[in-house]
């Protein structure tokens, strides 16, 4: 069984992406990584260079910045990086520059591989996910974040990056999945203040244009993480390749209680949701195939 990776990147030292830990933590898997690497200009290249430079494969691009709607940019990147993966490949893993792979699911995710490399209705695999938000202490616990995604597929049938990036079709086509009892950790909302600013700033030209920007995006200089009215504190175990980025934190973060109260309809749909595991209304980008 061959298993490619897969990712994009573009000024991650700038916006202090976590990318060296995040394909790091889908190498034990992986014949090789594709890292499509757009046009930088803070050494963004040189340091996916060093993370491996037996199994990493770099494929320099330029990000088309006039793309404005839905974050297209981002999946017509993620198609290149996907475009470039071996023919050979029988899974193709991806990974975004902000999430980890915990090293406690690896049997798991070895296992679905396995299991599933020769039923080819199989398309996809289906991770759970814990985003955190803040800090390394907190987890976003609303409607607004998105509790699965498919992160492994199978390249060469005709699968692409849809939308922003965050999931995939075949065609217009959901893709067949079977869930794996894995998450992936995205901490792509933990880092200093300033630097979720700067992102904040740059990202939302990829959704939106420079008047949305001006009436939506302040220009203060450290981004307010108080603008959150959902979370629960983590008290499990982080991957171990991000135990050092923890330690390195700077900066303090505490919610505070009520400062934006759920209305009576998000509490209402939160209460069926914890009671009967439906997520009302959930968008899913994705066919679970029943046993």
């Amino acid at each position: 069984m061959k298993v490619s990776g897969f990712s994009i990147v573009r000024n991650a030292i700038n916006y202090d992406y976590p990318v060296v830990e995040s394909i790091s933590s889908i190498l034990p898997f992986c014949d090789e990584v594709v890292v499509a690497v757009g046009d930088s200009d803070d050494g963004t290249r040189q340091l996916i260079a060093s993370i491996d430079p037996v199994k990493i494969r770099i494929i320099d691009t330029r990000w088309d910045e006039s793309l404005r709607e839905e974050g297209r940019v981002l999946a017509e990147e993620t198609n290149k990086a996907l475009a470039a993966v071996s023919v050979d490949a029988d899974w193709a893993f991806y990974i975004q520059a902000d999430e980890v792979v915990h090293e406690a699911y690896h049997e798991q995710i070895r296992s679905g591989m396995e299991r599933w490399n020769e039923h080819p209705e199989v398309e996809g695999l289906l991770f759970n996910y814990l985003h955190f938000w803040g800090s390394y202490d907190w987890t976003g616990n609303s409607r607004k974040w998105y509790r699965r995604e498919v992160r492994i597929i199978r390249p060469g049938i005709g699968i692409h990056s849809y939308k922003d990036a965050q999931g995939f079709r075949k065609g217009e086509k959901k893709i067949r999945v079977k869930p794996l009892n894995a998450w992936i950790y995205h901490y792509g909302w933990v880092k200093t203040p300033s630097a979720q600013q700067a992102k904040q700033q740059e990202f939302h030209k990829f959704w939106h244009d420079e008047a949305w920007i001006r009436e939506n995006i302040t220009t203060d200089q450290e981004f307010d993480y108080s603008v959150i009215n959902a979370l629960n504190r983590f008290t499990g175990k982080h991957p171990a390749l991000i135990h050092q980025r923890i330690a390195r934190q700077t900066w303090d973060f505490e919610p505070q209680p009520g400062v934006r109260p759920l209305s009576f309809r998000h509490k209402l749909l939160d209460q069926i949701e914890a009671h009967t595991g439906w997520r009302i209304g959930e968008y899913k980008n994705y066919k679970v195939i029943d046993d």
